[in-house]
């Protein structure tokens, strides 16, 4: 039997063999516009340490320059090639497999912007793909064209699976409830989700980042996403308790991670020198 890993420890010595942090955003970094205690230090302790780390979210409500302004406004200052986004490896996908169809994309105007400006061809009334992502612009009349696109039989992709994103104030419902009140009508799941745990998104991450992905550890507060996708995917995998995951979720799972940490306080306070 696969036993639970004890909480702030590494009893197996996996954090010395790690180079690159892939870390969660929401639930893990911080909630809202709040850090989350002693974040700021691990940031600093990866680097002091000689290590690197990017932050990888599936929520594809945003696009990196917001993400890059916001971490600004919370007093840490980073370029747009520190964020990975869900929404960032879909365009990356649709270049890769769909170069020249012409998109639905269900999703926040700078979703909209950021898939024009990489090229990507949007279009309302007759697409070749369909394109679902967290879009809290959404209204029926939204609800309606893409239950409509879908019911069609066109090529769906959905930008990553999170049911709920965590918040300040509670959780909000994300892309996996959107992909379920599009089932209600249209009678289909998405052909491919592209976030995490699913490959596509680590291909994405590992074509971004100039590390082994036995030397990278993906770190993040759910286990259906984020530990999922470091155990399906080569990765190291390492949970913090500080969002949407309980001890008692990871008792029901049967997805464990490589580490678990109450935050990512404690993994700064057992990083050595690489």
């Amino acid at each position: 039997m696969i036993q639970i890993p004890p909480i702030n420890q590494d009893q197996n010595q996996i954090l010395p063999q790690i180079r690159c942090f892939a870390l969660d955003m929401d639930g893990t970094i911080y909630l809202g516009e709040r850090w989350i205690n002693g974040a700021t230090a691990f940031l600093n302790r990866i680097e002091e340490t000689g290590r690197s780390y990017v932050f990888v979210t599936n929520n594809s409500s945003k696009n990196a320059a917001v993400y890059v302004d916001k971490l600004r406004r919370m007093g840490l200052e980073i370029g747009e090639d520190r964020i990975i986004t869900s929404g960032q490896a879909t365009i990356w996908y649709l270049q890769n497999h769909y170069p020249e169809a012409k998109v639905f994309l269900m999703g926040n105007p700078l979703l909209q912007e950021e898939f024009a400006q990489a090229g990507i061809r949007l279009e309302e009334e007759r697409p070749d793909v369909v394109v679902t992502a967290f879009d809290t612009s959404l209204d029926y009349g939204k609800m309606c064209r893409v239950c409509d696109h879908v019911r069609a039989g066109l090529p769906y992709l959905a930008t990553h699976p999170d049911y709920n994103c965590p918040t300040e104030t509670g959780f909000i419902p994300d892309a996996g409830a959107i992909h379920a009140f599009i089932h209600a009508s249209a009678g289909r799941w998405p052909d491919r989700v592209i976030g995490k745990p699913n490959g596509d998104m680590i291909d994405y991450l590992t074509y971004r980042v100039n590390t082994k992905r036995g030397e990278t550890a993906m770190v993040g507060d759910r286990l259906y996403t984020d530990i999922a996708a470091g155990k399906n995917n080569g990765l190291k995998s390492i949970l913090v308790l500080s969002g949407e995951a309980s001890m008692e979720d990871v008792r029901e799972s049967e997805v464990l991670p490589d580490l678990i940490f109450d935050s990512v306080k404690e993994i700064g306070e057992l990083l050595l020198p690489w």
